[in-house]
């Protein structure tokens, strides 16, 4: 595989390897997420397989996951007010 960067084309990531973290009830259009071998994790819509991959270090998904836990992301919700932090 090529030199991996933010923002490629999913596809290039290959095939094998993308999970659903979760899913629900949206028809099937679910983030997908693949651990790459350098510890780093991509993330792609399942709708649009072949769109671009986002790249994060494991950092960056920790932080997130754990921001996610404690309520950090629930203003992104479609019934949460915006905040003015």
């Amino acid at each position: 595989m090529g030199r991996i960067y933010n923002g490629m084309p999913a596809k290039d990531l290959g095939t094998e390897g993308w999970r659903k973290p979760w899913s629900g009830g949206n028809g099937g259009s679910c983030l997908e997420a693949m651990k790459l071998s350098d510890g780093r994790v991509a993330l792609r819509q399942s709708t649009d397989p072949d769109g671009p991959a986002l790249i994060y270090t494991p950092y960056e998904i920790e932080t997130f996951i754990r921001g996610a836990k404690a309520g950090a992301a629930d203003f992104l919700l479609p019934d949460q007010p915006e905040s003015r932090a």
